[in-house]
């Protein structure tokens, strides 16, 4: 199924054609190989002073870190992420080398979660990320301290499945048009509000 952004401008297909889905082939199992390369991609992203302040999860469908990851998310996110082959936890570490707080750790840890999910894509795979768990329930599942420590997202990784397998209400949203605010909703010039002229 194409689901291949509606962009004004023409992009690299890995960013027109990524997109979340939540319908996984349940029997699929990503190998030794392409996990290296998603969490290779997510060791190589930028962080301010090359701290890398993430840290992730890795969950296969079937084992334990994949089962305690599950339970920690919301109930409307059970119903279909349990199918992926992978559960990925990003955390990032707020913890500064000189015993303050690395202001920048979460941005960094998204920029990391952005090019982990762009490798997936580039593999053939899927990935939706979600904010949608209990926090608390993940750092005890780590055996991580609570303090410094901070869960941003849950990434389920894997193989599309036909979105007919969804319930009847994600299976609309699996197949509503894709959209976006405008450019002009988005970038600014002058002050904050007033549009960039892209001519």
């Amino acid at each position: 199924m194409s689901r291949s952004a509606a962009t004004s401008v023409p992009l690299h297909p890995l960013l027109a054609e990524r997109w979340s889905p939540r319908s996984f082939d349940p029997e699929h199992q990503v190998d030794e190989q392409q996990l290296a390369a998603i969490l290779e991609a997510a060791r190589w992203a930028p962080s301010a002073g090359n701290r890398q302040p993430w840290g992730f999860l890795v969950g296969r469908r079937g084992d334990a870190t994949h089962k305690a990851i599950f339970e920690s998310l919301r109930e409307a996110n059970q119903t279909w992420a349990g199918k992926a082959s992978l559960l990925v936890a990003a955390v990032a570490d707020e913890r500064g080398p000189d015993g303050g707080r690395n202001g920048y750790a979460a941005y960094d840890t998204g920029l990391a979660v952005a090019q982990l999910t762009l490798q997936a894509h580039a593999l053939g795979l899927h990935a939706h990320q979600m904010a949608g768990f209990d926090h608390e329930r993940l750092l005890a599942a780590l055996d991580a301290p609570a303090e410094g420590l901070l869960p941003l997202t849950v990434t389920a990784i894997g193989s599309l499945a036909h979105a007919d397998l969804l319930p009847e209400q994600l299976r609309l949203r699996e197949t509503a048009a894709r959209e976006r605010r405008p450019l002009t909703g988005n970038a600014y010039a002058g002050s904050w509000g007033r549009p960039l002229d892209l001519g």
